[in-house]
C-alpha cells in the first residue's frame, strides 16, 4: 500500500513538473519578434506572426523535451500537458481544436526534421527557413533573415530547455 502511494505521489510530481513546464512554453512571443517575423515571414500579419512563433515555442519545448529530458517518461507526460493546455487554449476558436492540432503537429515534424539536418549551413539555418516557410514565405529569403529567424527559434530552444532544467532537474556527470 505504501509503494502505491509512493508511486501515486512521484507520477502526480512529474504531471505537476510537466504543467509547469508547458505553462512556460505558452508565454506570449515578446512584441519585436511578432514585428520582425512580421515584416520578414508574413508579409505584415501580425495575427499570422504572433500564432507561428506560438507553435514554434510550443514545438520546440516538446522536441527538447523529448530529446533533452532525463527521464523517458518526461517527453509523454510533456505531450500530454501540452494537449490539455492546447484544449484550453483562449486563442484557439471553439470547434477549431483539431486543427490547431494539426498545426501543432506539422510544425513539429518539420521543426524535428530541422534540428536533425545538419546539411549546408545547419539545424539553425534549417530551422530559420521552416519558422520563414510557416509564416508564409517560401520564396528564396535572404541569408541575414534566414539566419536571424534561426537565431530566433535557437533562443526559444534555450529558454525552453532552461525551463526543461528548472521543472525537471539538470543532469549531472560523476566526478
Amino acid at each position: 500500500m505504501i509503494r502505491s502511494l509512493r508511486a501515486w505521489t512521484v507520477d502526480r510530481d512529474q504531471r505537476r513538473r510537466a504543467a509547469s513546464y508547458v505553462t512556460t512554453l505558452f508565454a506570449e512571443p515578446a512584441e519585436e519578434d511578432v514585428a520582425w517575423l512580421s515584416v520578414n515571414g508574413a508579409d505584415c500579419d501580425t495575427d499570422h506572426a504572433r500564432w507561428e512563433l506560438r507553435y514554434a515555442r510550443r514545438a520546440l519545448g516538446l522536441l527538447g523535451a523529448q530529446r533533452d529530458a532525463l527521464d523517458d517518461r518526461t517527453a509523454s507526460l510533456v505531450a500530454t500537458e501540452l494537449a490539455r493546455a492546447l484544449a484550453n487554449d483562449r486563442f484557439v476558436a471553439p470547434g477549431k481544436i483539431r486543427v490547431a492540432e494539426r498545426q501543432l503537429n506539422a510544425r513539429l515534424s518539420a521543426y524535428g526534421d530541422a534540428l536533425g539536418n545538419r546539411a549546408g549551413e545547419g539545424s539553425g539555418w534549417h530551422l530559420g527557413r521552416a519558422l520563414l516557410d510557416f509564416a508564409g514565405h517560401r520564396d528564396a529569403a535572404r541569408p541575414d533573415v534566414v539566419a536571424h529567424a534561426g537565431d530566433l527559434l535557437a533562443r526559444y530552444m534555450g529558454e525552453a530547455n532552461a525551463a526543461l532544467r528548472k521543472y525537471f532537474g539538470a543532469a549531472t556527470l560523476p566526478g
